[in-house]
């Protein structure tokens, strides 16, 4: 059995069951890597784009889920300082966390998340330096390695989320050297046009072994699978295995991210698009499906009969 197998079915034990059901909405996104608004912060390009669409999501009463990398921790020491730069992403996803619509999974980059005296300290409430005063914003939040979506009445009908980093060595045991390599090395490396080995986001030979690996454990565990870490959008046809992944929220001209509504599922591309008048405006656009996720997990009992 293989580390990847290993790690990814021990998270699922001890996933946290979401039952969900044909009315439910969720949408998943990742890969965010919210940093301190310097030149090495991704996310600072599509921060617009990225609350665009939860604010769409917020009022069309969808539950977000993150899976993994929200925020970035290799390259940044002070979550407070990222809270600061980016306080109207955290102001909009804190009303989804108080309407009981928002779920958080770590992944390599901040993994630090796993600790819960770093979540009390730096995730519950912020300062405001306007008001000096410290306001919520996810107050009793817990963080999660996984999460499991259960249909209510077909509890085979399962889908795992996870960020996808479990197994790889420098991403998940030993992330402390992989977190000082990016930190005081690579990022450096970086600006002279060296790619990080360690980043499957960047290496494409890595994204090519993390997928091979998720999509291995889904086809033995007969288990639908919706994970991020690769920053490369994945959506299967019925039939094929059932390994998904919502890209990124650092694509150099757009964000992806995979919505589950009235039973189906999508990918979807929000972008910047020009009118014949010149304005601009944020567009969604559906790349994949919807397709009906009972067909996915249908699928898979016909061709066992046959």
């Amino acid at each position: 059995m293989s580390r990847t197998h290993k790690r990814l079915s021990e998270v699922y034990k001890n996933s946290k069951i979401i039952l969900y059901d044909d009315n439910s909405k969720f949408v998943m996104m990742s890969d965010c890597h919210r940093g301190v608004g310097n030149s090495g912060d991704n996310f600072l390009r599509n921060e617009y784009l990225v609350f665009a669409a939860l604010n769409s999501y917020y009022e069309d009463d969808f539950t977000y889920i993150e899976l993994g990398d929200g925020d970035e921790l290799w390259e940044n020491r002070c979550m407070q300082r990222i809270i600061e730069i980016h306080s109207r992403i955290f102001s909009l996803m804190s009303k989804f966390y108080n309407d009981n619509r928002m779920y958080m999974i770590f992944g390599n980059h901040d993994k630090q998340k796993e600790d819960n005296i770093v979540c009390k300290c730096d995730l519950i409430e912020h300062y405001c330096e306007n008001d000096k005063t410290y306001s919520p914003i996810f107050p009793g939040l817990e963080i999660h390695e996984g999460l499991i979506l259960e249909n209510k009445y077909k509890k085979n009908h399962r889908i795992f989320l996870v960020h996808g980093h479990q197994g790889d060595l420098i991403n998940d045991k030993l992330y402390k050297l992989g977190r000082f390599l990016v930190r005081y090395f690579w990022r450096i490396l970086e600006i002279w046009g060296v790619n990080d080995p360690t980043a499957a986001g960047k290496n494409h030979k890595k994204k090519n072994r993390v997928e091979h690996k998720l999509m291995k454990w889904s086809e033995e565990k007969d288990i639908m699978i919706i994970a991020g870490h690769t920053h490369r959008p994945t959506f299967p046809c019925v039939g094929k295995t059932m390994y998904f992944n919502d890209g990124s929220c650092i694509h150099p001209e757009c964000i992806t991210s995979i919505e589950i509504e009235n039973g189906c599922i999508s990918l979807i591309k929000w972008s910047v698009m020009t009118r014949e008048d010149r304005t601009m405006y944020v567009e969604k656009e559906i790349l994949e499906g919807p397709t009906k996720l009972e067909d996915y997990f249908e699928y898979n009992k016909i061709d066992e009969k046959i």
